[in-house]
């Protein structure tokens, strides 16, 4: 497979510096590449037509060996191919612009403020899981006594 959607190539969706600094595998089962497959077409694709330009995507797919070397939540939708890390990389829009587009115009699972400040997050994270079955759940990570926590906005 050459591309997971128009702007998302195979490579791009399943990159990890982790996994090729370490050697673990991170390739996708084929209902994990169904996923990611999915999350772009309905998030992904929307948002960069909006966006007008490359949007960076710094995590999508994330087997559970690279999960766990980077200290990612057990329960990480990353591990099913149901989530997107993304950042403001090439200009765009802001990352702070992407939240809010998604958050009103797109269906999605869960939606991360990733630390940063009030005005801008560092990064965002979206997941997708279903059209019936998605939260639409807003959230804003922190760190609090060196762990991150979150809450709801």
């Amino acid at each position: 497979m050459e591309r997971i959607s128009k702007h998302i190539s195979y490579k791009e969706g399943v990159h990890s510096n982790t996994a090729l600094r370490k050697g673990l595998d991170n390739t996708p089962n084929e209902d994990q590449l169904e996923c990611m497959t999915i999350i772009a077409e309905e998030v992904f694709e929307p948002l960069r037509k909006w966006v007008g330009g490359p949007i960076k995507i710094t995590s999508m797919f994330r087997g559970e060996p690279v999960n766990t070397a980077i200290g990612g939540s057990k329960n990480s939708q990353h591990m099913k191919g149901q989530a997107l890390d993304l950042d403001d990389t090439f200009g765009h829009k802001t990352n702070a612009e992407m939240y809010h587009y998604i958050k009103d115009n797109l269906n999605f699972d869960q939606l991360i403020w990733e630390f940063g400040d009030d005005e801008n997050p560092n990064w965002i994270h979206v997941s997708y899981v279903g059209e019936v079955s998605n939260r639409n759940k807003c959230l804003k990570a922190y760190k609090e006594n060196g762990r991150t926590k979150y809450m709801n906005i």
